[in-house]
Protein backbone atom coordinates (compact mmCIF):
# COMPACT_ATOMS: atom_id res chain seq x y z
CA UNK A 1 0.00 0.00 0.00
CA UNK A 2 1.42 3.44 -0.78
CA UNK A 3 0.23 6.47 0.17
CA UNK A 4 -0.15 10.01 -0.76
CA UNK A 5 -1.40 13.49 -0.02
CA UNK A 6 -1.13 17.04 -1.29
CA UNK A 7 0.76 19.73 0.09
CA UNK A 8 -1.55 21.44 2.43
CA UNK A 9 -2.46 17.78 4.02
CA UNK A 10 -6.42 18.11 3.01
CA UNK A 11 -6.49 15.42 0.53
CA UNK A 12 -5.42 11.58 1.25
CA UNK A 13 -5.11 8.59 -1.22
CA UNK A 14 -4.09 5.30 -0.90
CA UNK A 15 -2.66 3.52 -3.87
CA UNK A 16 -2.20 -0.40 -4.14
CA UNK A 17 0.25 -0.48 -7.26
CA UNK A 18 1.67 1.28 -9.41
CA UNK A 19 0.28 -0.37 -12.95
CA UNK A 20 2.97 1.42 -15.54
CA UNK A 21 6.45 2.29 -15.52
CA UNK A 22 7.15 5.70 -13.72
CA UNK A 23 7.76 8.24 -16.15
CA UNK A 24 9.16 11.61 -16.76
CA UNK A 25 7.06 13.76 -18.98
CA UNK A 26 8.23 16.97 -20.52
CA UNK A 27 5.30 17.76 -22.63
CA UNK A 28 4.10 21.53 -23.05
CA UNK A 29 1.11 20.89 -20.66
CA UNK A 30 2.90 19.19 -17.84
CA UNK A 31 5.38 22.29 -17.86
CA UNK A 32 3.06 24.73 -17.59
CA UNK A 33 0.64 22.80 -15.48
CA UNK A 34 2.98 21.81 -13.12
CA UNK A 35 5.41 25.09 -13.06
CA UNK A 36 7.78 22.94 -13.50
CA UNK A 37 10.78 21.51 -16.35
CA UNK A 38 8.99 18.32 -15.80
CA UNK A 39 6.12 16.08 -14.61
CA UNK A 40 6.53 12.67 -13.04
CA UNK A 41 3.74 10.46 -13.19
CA UNK A 42 2.65 6.05 -13.62
CA UNK A 43 -0.28 4.90 -14.30
CA UNK A 44 -2.72 3.42 -11.66
CA UNK A 45 -5.86 1.26 -12.46
CA UNK A 46 -8.87 2.79 -11.24
CA UNK A 47 -9.46 -0.11 -8.91
CA UNK A 48 -6.11 0.18 -7.45
CA UNK A 49 -6.75 3.80 -6.30
CA UNK A 50 -8.93 5.18 -3.94
CA UNK A 51 -9.43 8.75 -1.95
CA UNK A 52 -9.23 8.17 1.62
CA UNK A 53 -9.62 12.17 2.76
CA UNK A 54 -10.30 15.17 1.58
CA UNK A 55 -12.56 14.30 -2.01
CA UNK A 56 -14.60 17.42 -1.31
CA UNK A 57 -11.76 19.31 -1.86
CA UNK A 58 -10.40 18.54 -5.23
CA UNK A 59 -11.13 20.77 -8.47
CA UNK A 60 -10.47 19.62 -11.71
CA UNK A 61 -9.28 21.07 -14.99
CA UNK A 62 -9.66 20.07 -18.58
CA UNK A 63 -6.45 20.77 -19.75
CA UNK A 64 -7.11 19.11 -23.47
CA UNK A 65 -9.91 17.35 -24.63
CA UNK A 66 -11.21 14.67 -22.87
CA UNK A 67 -8.73 14.98 -19.91
CA UNK A 68 -9.16 16.36 -16.65
CA UNK A 69 -6.41 17.30 -14.17
CA UNK A 70 -7.28 16.96 -10.34
CA UNK A 71 -6.14 19.23 -7.70
CA UNK A 72 -6.34 20.33 -3.91
CA UNK A 73 -8.66 23.46 -4.26
CA UNK A 74 -6.70 24.59 -1.32
CA UNK A 75 -3.18 24.25 -2.10
CA UNK A 76 -3.52 23.75 -5.85
CA UNK A 77 -1.15 20.80 -5.92
CA UNK A 78 -1.60 18.32 -8.54
CA UNK A 79 -2.65 15.26 -7.60
CA UNK A 80 -4.03 12.89 -10.39
CA UNK A 81 -5.12 12.95 -14.09
CA UNK A 82 -7.50 10.77 -16.18
CA UNK A 83 -8.81 10.96 -19.60
CA UNK A 84 -12.13 9.28 -19.64
CA UNK A 85 -11.63 7.02 -22.04
CA UNK A 86 -8.99 4.97 -20.41
CA UNK A 87 -8.46 2.23 -17.78
CA UNK A 88 -6.45 4.12 -15.47
CA UNK A 89 -6.03 7.36 -13.83
CA UNK A 90 -2.66 9.04 -14.24
CA UNK A 91 -1.01 9.43 -10.96
CA UNK A 92 1.40 12.18 -9.70
CA UNK A 93 4.26 10.04 -7.88
CA UNK A 94 5.71 12.99 -6.56
CA UNK A 95 2.59 13.16 -4.30
CA UNK A 96 3.39 10.14 -2.94
CA UNK A 97 4.40 9.87 0.70
CA UNK A 98 5.80 6.75 0.70
CA UNK A 99 8.61 5.23 -1.48
CA UNK A 100 7.56 3.39 -4.38
CA UNK A 101 10.45 1.53 -4.63
CA UNK A 102 10.84 1.81 -8.28
CA UNK A 103 12.54 4.72 -10.12
CA UNK A 104 11.37 6.29 -13.68
CA UNK A 105 12.30 4.15 -16.86
CA UNK A 106 11.98 6.98 -19.42
CA UNK A 107 11.12 10.15 -20.43
CA UNK A 108 8.42 10.91 -23.06
CA UNK A 109 8.27 14.46 -24.97
CA UNK A 110 11.61 15.29 -24.93
CA UNK A 111 11.48 17.49 -27.91
CA UNK A 112 9.58 19.54 -25.48
CA UNK A 113 12.00 19.98 -23.05
CA UNK A 114 13.67 22.98 -21.86
CA UNK A 115 16.66 23.26 -23.21
CA UNK A 116 18.81 24.78 -19.90
CA UNK A 117 17.57 21.60 -18.29
CA UNK A 118 20.12 18.76 -18.00
CA UNK A 119 18.95 14.93 -17.78
CA UNK A 120 20.61 11.98 -16.12
CA UNK A 121 22.38 10.41 -19.38
CA UNK A 122 21.09 6.89 -18.51
CA UNK A 123 17.68 7.94 -18.67
CA UNK A 124 16.26 6.24 -22.16
CA UNK A 125 14.82 9.39 -23.86
CA UNK A 126 12.10 9.46 -26.56
CA UNK A 127 11.63 12.69 -28.98
CA UNK A 128 7.54 12.36 -28.23
CA UNK A 129 5.54 9.98 -27.01
CA UNK A 130 2.65 7.99 -28.91
CA UNK A 131 -0.64 7.16 -28.82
Amino acid sequence: MLRGSCLCGVIHYEVTQLDSPIVHCSCRTCIKAHAAAFNTAAGVNREHFKWTKGREKLSSYESSPGKLRYFCSRCGSQLLAEKQDQANFILRVATLDDDPGVKPEYQIWKSHEKPWLAYHDNLVSYAQWGS
